[in-house]
Protein backbone atom coordinates (compact mmCIF):
# COMPACT_ATOMS: atom_id res chain seq x y z
CA UNK A 1 0.00 0.00 0.00
CA UNK A 2 1.52 3.23 -1.06
CA UNK A 3 0.39 7.13 0.31
CA UNK A 4 -0.26 8.46 -2.35
CA UNK A 5 -4.06 8.73 -3.20
CA UNK A 6 -6.12 10.92 -5.43
CA UNK A 7 -3.21 12.54 -6.80
CA UNK A 8 -1.69 13.44 -3.13
CA UNK A 9 1.77 13.21 -2.22
CA UNK A 10 3.23 12.78 1.04
CA UNK A 11 6.95 12.33 1.79
CA UNK A 12 8.82 10.90 4.80
CA UNK A 13 7.62 7.12 4.47
CA UNK A 14 9.36 4.29 2.97
CA UNK A 15 8.14 4.68 -0.24
CA UNK A 16 6.83 7.55 -2.79
CA UNK A 17 5.67 7.30 -6.33
CA UNK A 18 6.88 9.37 -8.83
CA UNK A 19 5.02 12.39 -10.42
CA UNK A 20 2.36 11.21 -12.62
CA UNK A 21 3.45 12.88 -15.24
CA UNK A 22 7.09 11.48 -15.33
CA UNK A 23 5.38 8.20 -15.42
CA UNK A 24 8.68 7.10 -13.65
CA UNK A 25 9.26 4.23 -11.20
CA UNK A 26 8.56 4.30 -7.06
CA UNK A 27 11.61 5.56 -5.68
CA UNK A 28 12.66 4.09 -2.16
CA UNK A 29 12.78 6.67 0.72
CA UNK A 30 15.05 6.15 3.46
CA UNK A 31 13.36 5.85 6.63
CA UNK A 32 14.21 8.27 9.60
CA UNK A 33 16.99 6.98 11.80
CA UNK A 34 16.75 10.18 14.03
CA UNK A 35 14.90 12.59 15.77
CA UNK A 36 14.08 15.41 13.46
CA UNK A 37 13.63 18.32 16.27
CA UNK A 38 17.89 17.85 16.47
CA UNK A 39 19.81 21.25 16.70
CA UNK A 40 19.84 22.54 13.17
CA UNK A 41 23.10 22.86 11.52
CA UNK A 42 24.33 26.56 12.14
CA UNK A 43 24.37 28.15 8.90
CA UNK A 44 22.39 25.65 6.59
CA UNK A 45 19.12 27.07 5.10
CA UNK A 46 16.61 24.64 5.17
CA UNK A 47 16.18 25.11 1.59
CA UNK A 48 18.02 26.75 -0.64
CA UNK A 49 17.87 27.10 -4.64
CA UNK A 50 20.85 28.55 -7.23
CA UNK A 51 19.25 29.42 -10.76
CA UNK A 52 16.31 26.69 -10.76
CA UNK A 53 14.18 26.56 -13.62
CA UNK A 54 11.73 24.06 -15.21
CA UNK A 55 11.11 24.14 -18.89
CA UNK A 56 7.66 22.52 -20.70
CA UNK A 57 8.66 22.52 -24.17
CA UNK A 58 8.80 26.12 -24.95
CA UNK A 59 7.30 27.24 -21.93
CA UNK A 60 9.16 27.80 -18.57
CA UNK A 61 6.87 27.29 -15.51
CA UNK A 62 10.20 28.58 -13.01
CA UNK A 63 12.86 30.85 -14.30
CA UNK A 64 16.42 31.63 -12.48
CA UNK A 65 14.58 30.91 -9.02
CA UNK A 66 17.25 31.47 -6.23
CA UNK A 67 15.61 31.03 -2.64
CA UNK A 68 16.85 30.88 0.58
CA UNK A 69 14.81 29.54 3.44
CA UNK A 70 15.75 30.51 7.18
CA UNK A 71 15.16 27.11 9.12
CA UNK A 72 13.16 27.51 12.23
CA UNK A 73 10.92 29.81 10.37
CA UNK A 74 7.34 29.72 9.00
CA UNK A 75 8.09 30.25 4.90
CA UNK A 76 5.12 31.74 2.56
CA UNK A 77 5.75 31.39 -1.42
CA UNK A 78 3.21 33.79 -2.46
CA UNK A 79 2.05 34.07 -6.43
CA UNK A 80 -1.12 33.61 -7.98
CA UNK A 81 -2.41 30.31 -9.01
CA UNK A 82 -0.69 29.22 -12.20
CA UNK A 83 2.67 31.22 -11.00
CA UNK A 84 4.61 28.22 -10.43
CA UNK A 85 4.77 27.69 -6.80
CA UNK A 86 3.84 24.01 -7.42
CA UNK A 87 6.43 23.43 -9.92
CA UNK A 88 8.67 24.61 -7.68
CA UNK A 89 8.05 22.34 -4.54
CA UNK A 90 7.34 19.36 -6.80
CA UNK A 91 11.25 19.91 -7.87
CA UNK A 92 12.50 20.52 -4.27
CA UNK A 93 11.02 17.03 -3.59
CA UNK A 94 12.67 15.84 -6.46
CA UNK A 95 8.78 14.56 -8.35
CA UNK A 96 9.83 16.76 -11.51
CA UNK A 97 13.60 17.60 -12.84
CA UNK A 98 14.76 20.43 -12.89
CA UNK A 99 15.82 21.88 -16.38
CA UNK A 100 18.20 24.21 -14.89
CA UNK A 101 19.90 25.30 -11.65
CA UNK A 102 20.55 23.34 -8.34
CA UNK A 103 18.71 22.66 -4.90
CA UNK A 104 19.30 21.79 -1.34
CA UNK A 105 16.86 20.35 1.01
CA UNK A 106 18.56 20.69 4.68
CA UNK A 107 21.94 20.41 3.22
CA UNK A 108 21.60 17.47 0.65
CA UNK A 109 21.63 17.79 -3.04
CA UNK A 110 18.05 17.01 -4.15
CA UNK A 111 17.95 15.27 -6.70
CA UNK A 112 21.27 13.83 -5.85
CA UNK A 113 20.58 12.59 -2.45
CA UNK A 114 16.82 12.72 -2.85
CA UNK A 115 16.18 9.68 -0.29
CA UNK A 116 18.25 11.20 3.03
CA UNK A 117 16.82 14.29 2.55
CA UNK A 118 13.35 13.68 2.23
CA UNK A 119 13.83 11.43 4.98
CA UNK A 120 13.67 14.35 7.33
CA UNK A 121 10.72 16.07 5.28
CA UNK A 122 7.07 16.27 5.48
CA UNK A 123 5.06 17.54 2.54
CA UNK A 124 1.33 17.59 1.28
CA UNK A 125 1.00 18.32 -2.42
CA UNK A 126 -2.79 19.28 -3.27
CA UNK A 127 -5.42 18.10 -0.82
CA UNK A 128 -4.64 15.22 1.26
CA UNK A 129 -6.59 12.58 0.87
CA UNK A 130 -7.78 9.19 2.85
CA UNK A 131 -10.18 6.29 3.40
CA UNK A 132 -13.03 7.95 4.46
CA UNK A 133 -14.95 4.84 6.22
CA UNK A 134 -11.83 4.91 8.70
CA UNK A 135 -11.70 6.70 11.48
CA UNK A 136 -8.70 9.69 11.57
CA UNK A 137 -6.52 7.18 13.83
CA UNK A 138 -7.02 4.37 11.89
CA UNK A 139 -5.79 6.46 8.94
CA UNK A 140 -3.06 7.25 10.86
CA UNK A 141 -2.32 3.86 11.48
CA UNK A 142 -2.61 2.93 8.16
CA UNK A 143 0.05 5.16 7.66
CA UNK A 144 2.11 4.62 10.40
CA UNK A 145 2.13 0.91 9.31
CA UNK A 146 4.82 2.29 6.57
CA UNK A 147 6.78 4.23 8.71
CA UNK A 148 8.30 1.92 11.60
CA UNK A 149 7.19 1.19 14.80
CA UNK A 150 8.17 4.88 16.43
CA UNK A 151 5.71 6.55 14.13
CA UNK A 152 2.87 4.27 16.02
CA UNK A 153 3.81 5.60 19.08
CA UNK A 154 3.46 9.47 17.88
CA UNK A 155 -0.25 8.78 16.80
CA UNK A 156 -1.60 10.52 19.99
CA UNK A 157 0.85 12.93 20.26
CA UNK A 158 0.40 14.23 16.38
CA UNK A 159 -3.50 14.19 17.11
CA UNK A 160 -3.31 16.67 19.80
CA UNK A 161 -0.86 18.55 18.01
CA UNK A 162 -3.28 18.88 14.98
CA UNK A 163 -5.87 19.91 18.01
CA UNK A 164 -7.95 16.51 16.43
CA UNK A 165 -7.43 14.27 19.44
CA UNK A 166 -10.99 14.35 20.00
CA UNK A 167 -12.71 14.07 16.94
CA UNK A 168 -10.08 10.80 15.70
CA UNK A 169 -12.71 8.34 16.45
CA UNK A 170 -14.91 9.71 13.65
CA UNK A 171 -14.94 8.50 10.76
CA UNK A 172 -13.03 10.87 7.81
CA UNK A 173 -15.77 11.11 5.74
CA UNK A 174 -17.49 13.43 8.55
CA UNK A 175 -14.54 15.74 8.23
CA UNK A 176 -14.55 19.21 7.30
CA UNK A 177 -12.23 20.44 4.80
CA UNK A 178 -10.22 22.13 7.71
CA UNK A 179 -10.06 18.87 9.60
CA UNK A 180 -8.95 16.70 7.01
CA UNK A 181 -5.75 19.62 6.42
CA UNK A 182 -5.41 19.19 9.66
CA UNK A 183 -5.12 15.22 9.53
CA UNK A 184 -2.76 15.40 6.81
CA UNK A 185 -0.04 17.73 8.78
CA UNK A 186 -0.75 14.88 11.47
CA UNK A 187 0.48 12.04 8.74
CA UNK A 188 3.40 14.08 7.99
CA UNK A 189 4.08 14.55 11.37
CA UNK A 190 4.44 11.09 12.35
CA UNK A 191 7.92 10.35 11.02
CA UNK A 192 9.38 13.74 13.32
CA UNK A 193 9.75 16.03 9.77
CA UNK A 194 12.83 18.96 10.24
CA UNK A 195 10.68 20.52 7.34
CA UNK A 196 7.09 20.43 6.35
CA UNK A 197 6.41 21.53 2.90
CA UNK A 198 2.46 22.14 2.39
CA UNK A 199 0.76 23.64 -0.57
CA UNK A 200 -2.05 25.54 0.02
CA UNK A 201 -2.86 24.50 3.18
CA UNK A 202 -5.44 27.13 3.84
CA UNK A 203 -6.97 26.95 0.14
CA UNK A 204 -10.57 26.93 0.46
CA UNK A 205 -10.95 26.79 4.26
CA UNK A 206 -13.38 28.78 6.22
CA UNK A 207 -11.95 31.65 8.66
CA UNK A 208 -12.44 29.54 11.59
CA UNK A 209 -10.32 26.73 9.62
CA UNK A 210 -7.52 29.37 8.68
CA UNK A 211 -7.61 30.57 12.09
CA UNK A 212 -6.86 26.82 13.31
CA UNK A 213 -4.27 26.20 10.68
CA UNK A 214 -2.49 29.14 11.31
CA UNK A 215 -2.15 28.40 15.40
CA UNK A 216 -1.21 25.21 14.44
CA UNK A 217 2.25 26.46 12.18
CA UNK A 218 3.08 29.09 14.81
CA UNK A 219 2.92 26.27 17.55
CA UNK A 220 5.07 24.15 15.01
CA UNK A 221 7.37 26.88 14.45
CA UNK A 222 7.96 28.61 17.91
CA UNK A 223 7.20 25.68 19.98
CA UNK A 224 9.12 22.77 18.33
CA UNK A 225 11.56 24.33 16.12
CA UNK A 226 10.43 22.64 12.92
CA UNK A 227 10.52 24.97 9.99
CA UNK A 228 7.32 24.92 7.40
CA UNK A 229 7.38 26.03 4.03
CA UNK A 230 3.80 26.73 2.84
CA UNK A 231 2.96 27.84 -1.15
CA UNK A 232 -0.09 30.22 -1.17
CA UNK A 233 -2.39 32.75 -3.17
CA UNK A 234 -4.01 33.80 0.43
CA UNK A 235 -2.02 37.09 0.61
CA UNK A 236 -3.24 37.94 4.18
CA UNK A 237 -3.12 34.53 5.80
CA UNK A 238 0.95 34.52 5.05
CA UNK A 239 1.59 38.08 6.08
CA UNK A 240 -0.34 36.90 9.61
CA UNK A 241 1.54 33.73 9.43
CA UNK A 242 4.49 33.92 8.36
CA UNK A 243 8.19 35.06 9.23
CA UNK A 244 9.42 35.25 5.79
CA UNK A 245 8.16 35.26 2.05
CA UNK A 246 9.04 34.88 -1.83
CA UNK A 247 7.22 36.58 -4.38
CA UNK A 248 6.75 34.71 -7.56
CA UNK A 249 5.14 35.74 -10.43
CA UNK A 250 5.02 34.30 -14.11
CA UNK A 251 8.14 31.41 -12.73
CA UNK A 252 10.18 34.45 -11.71
CA UNK A 253 10.89 35.44 -7.79
CA UNK A 254 10.40 39.30 -7.97
CA UNK A 255 11.25 40.03 -4.03
CA UNK A 256 11.85 37.90 -1.19
CA UNK A 257 13.00 38.52 2.42
CA UNK A 258 11.51 39.30 5.71
CA UNK A 259 7.66 40.20 6.36
CA UNK A 260 8.47 43.34 7.56
CA UNK A 261 10.86 44.35 5.02
CA UNK A 262 8.57 43.48 2.21
CA UNK A 263 5.71 45.23 3.76
CA UNK A 264 7.66 48.55 4.24
CA UNK A 265 7.50 51.30 2.44
CA UNK A 266 11.18 52.48 1.12
CA UNK A 267 9.43 55.52 -0.23
CA UNK A 268 8.63 57.13 2.94
CA UNK A 269 4.92 57.82 2.69
CA UNK A 270 3.91 59.57 6.10
CA UNK A 271 0.09 60.20 7.76
CA UNK A 272 -0.46 63.18 9.77
CA UNK A 273 -3.51 64.17 11.61
CA UNK A 274 -3.89 68.14 13.29
CA UNK A 275 -6.12 70.37 14.32
CA UNK A 276 -5.20 73.10 11.24
CA UNK A 277 -4.97 70.74 8.21
CA UNK A 278 -5.31 73.89 5.82
CA UNK A 279 -2.47 75.47 7.96
CA UNK A 280 -0.15 72.19 7.45
CA UNK A 281 -0.77 72.38 4.14
CA UNK A 282 0.11 75.27 3.41
CA UNK A 283 3.61 75.37 5.30
CA UNK A 284 4.62 71.83 4.01
CA UNK A 285 3.35 72.58 0.39
CA UNK A 286 6.64 74.37 -0.70
CA UNK A 287 8.71 72.06 1.14
CA UNK A 288 11.04 70.21 -1.85
CA UNK A 289 11.48 67.27 0.77
CA UNK A 290 7.75 66.79 0.57
CA UNK A 291 6.07 64.64 -2.56
CA UNK A 292 3.00 64.10 -3.53
CA UNK A 293 1.04 66.00 -0.72
CA UNK A 294 -3.35 65.60 -0.22
CA UNK A 295 -5.64 65.76 1.95
CA UNK A 296 -6.84 62.15 2.29
CA UNK A 297 -9.91 60.79 5.44
CA UNK A 298 -9.10 64.10 7.39
CA UNK A 299 -5.59 63.81 7.50
CA UNK A 300 -2.48 64.74 5.39
CA UNK A 301 -0.48 62.44 3.41
CA UNK A 302 2.81 62.74 1.22
CA UNK A 303 5.70 61.10 0.53
CA UNK A 304 8.90 62.17 1.83
CA UNK A 305 12.78 61.70 0.08
CA UNK A 306 13.91 60.56 3.48
CA UNK A 307 11.84 58.70 5.72
CA UNK A 308 13.89 60.43 8.52
CA UNK A 309 12.51 63.90 7.68
CA UNK A 310 9.16 63.04 9.61
CA UNK A 311 10.90 64.61 12.92
CA UNK A 312 11.45 68.06 10.94
CA UNK A 313 8.17 67.98 9.89
CA UNK A 314 6.97 67.36 13.32
CA UNK A 315 9.53 70.20 14.94
CA UNK A 316 7.99 72.54 12.14
CA UNK A 317 4.07 72.02 12.75
CA UNK A 318 4.64 72.41 16.39
CA UNK A 319 6.67 75.30 16.31
CA UNK A 320 4.06 77.02 13.69
CA UNK A 321 1.35 76.13 16.28
CA UNK A 322 -0.41 73.29 14.35
CA UNK A 323 -0.78 70.58 17.02
CA UNK A 324 -0.23 67.33 15.60
CA UNK A 325 -2.01 64.13 17.06
CA UNK A 326 -1.07 61.64 14.70
CA UNK A 327 2.40 61.69 12.36
CA UNK A 328 3.18 58.09 11.45
CA UNK A 329 5.17 56.15 8.12
CA UNK A 330 2.67 54.56 6.27
CA UNK A 331 2.66 50.52 6.76
CA UNK A 332 0.98 48.55 3.41
CA UNK A 333 -0.53 45.35 3.82
CA UNK A 334 1.27 42.59 1.90
CA UNK A 335 -1.42 42.31 -0.64
CA UNK A 336 -0.81 45.88 -1.40
CA UNK A 337 2.73 45.12 -2.01
CA UNK A 338 1.96 42.06 -3.84
CA UNK A 339 -0.58 44.14 -5.94
CA UNK A 340 1.97 47.10 -6.79
CA UNK A 341 5.21 45.20 -7.29
CA UNK A 342 3.19 42.55 -10.13
CA UNK A 343 1.14 45.65 -11.57
CA UNK A 344 4.61 47.14 -12.07
CA UNK A 345 5.79 44.16 -13.62
CA UNK A 346 2.99 44.25 -16.08
CA UNK A 347 3.58 47.76 -17.13
CA UNK A 348 6.71 47.42 -18.14
CA UNK A 349 6.03 44.27 -20.31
Amino acid sequence: MCERMCGVILIGMRTTHANRDNGGPAVQIAERGTPAVQKAEQGTPAVQTAGLTKHFGHRAAVEDVSLTVPRGTAYGFLGHNGAGKTTLIRMLLGLTRASAGRATVLGLPVPAQRAQALARVGAIVEEPSFYPHLTGRENLMVAAAMRGPEARTRIDQVLHRVGLEHRAGDRVGTYSLGMRQRLGVARCLLSDPELLILDEPMNGLDPGGMLDMRRMIRTLVEEEGRTVFISSHLLDEVEKTCDVAAIIDGGRVIAQGPIDELVADGAGELVIECEDLERATALLAGDPEVRELRREHGALRMRLTAPDYAGEINARLVMAGVAVTRLEPVRHSLEERFLEMTTRLEVAA
